[in-house]
């Protein structure tokens, strides 16, 4: 709020608006000043009828771009884990989320875009050929390319006029032939 946002110029202020609700990070109120907000968590403060999504930047910084209200309630998560559950498949996202579903189609390194704050599956994104990714480290930080080939663990992308490969733990897949939802400036 204070250092990356410019809402609040000292921390009473940024406590003082914690504290009268006026926040939302994805969709759910926060109180906490010290309460983290990452890659793609989106902020809304309704009183100003602003929201913003954090990215990073191709510094490797997090930014934050401003995005509309309709996407707002959307989120784009990686998937990380998944495990048999006894009521079907149990998907661990990369911000601590866990849901359980019946469809066994997901793979780790895919993404799915939720719906907040109920955490409704609205779209598979596949990591494949042709998938749009936001690399999340590596050289290419910050990056938005396309996926050209896969080979083990590595993928060859192009972003605008360069083609370089880097490791696939690395790839944030954000939407197929071009993103999904708004994560540049």
């Amino acid at each position: 709020m204070k250092d990356i946002l410019f809402l609040a110029k000292t921390n009473k202020e940024v406590k003082n608006i914690l504290n009268a609700k006026e926040v939302l990070v994805d969709m759910v109120r926060r109180r906490e000043d010290k309460f983290n907000v990452g890659l793609m968590d989106t902020i809304s403060i309704p009183a100003l009828k602003e929201n913003y999504r954090m990215i990073i930047n191709v510094n490797g910084k997090l930014d934050y771009i401003k995005i509309d209200e309709k996407e707002a309630s959307l989120k784009i998560c990686k998937i990380t884990g998944k495990t048999k559950h006894k009521k079907g498949t149990q998907i661990s996202l990369f911000d601590g989320r866990n849901i359980i579903t019946d469809n066994d189609q997901y793979k780790v390194g895919d993404s799915l875009l939720i719906e907040l704050p109920k955490q409704n599956i609205k779209e598979f994104i596949k990591l494949d050929k042709n998938s749009t990714v936001l690399l999340v480290g590596g050289k290419h930080l910050g990056t938005i390319a396309i996926i050209e080939d896969i080979k083990d663990n590595m993928i060859k992308c192009k972003a605008k006029d360069l083609v370089f490969e880097t490791s696939k733990k690395y790839a944030f897949v954000v939407g197929n032939e071009k993103t999904i939802l708004r994560i540049e400036k």
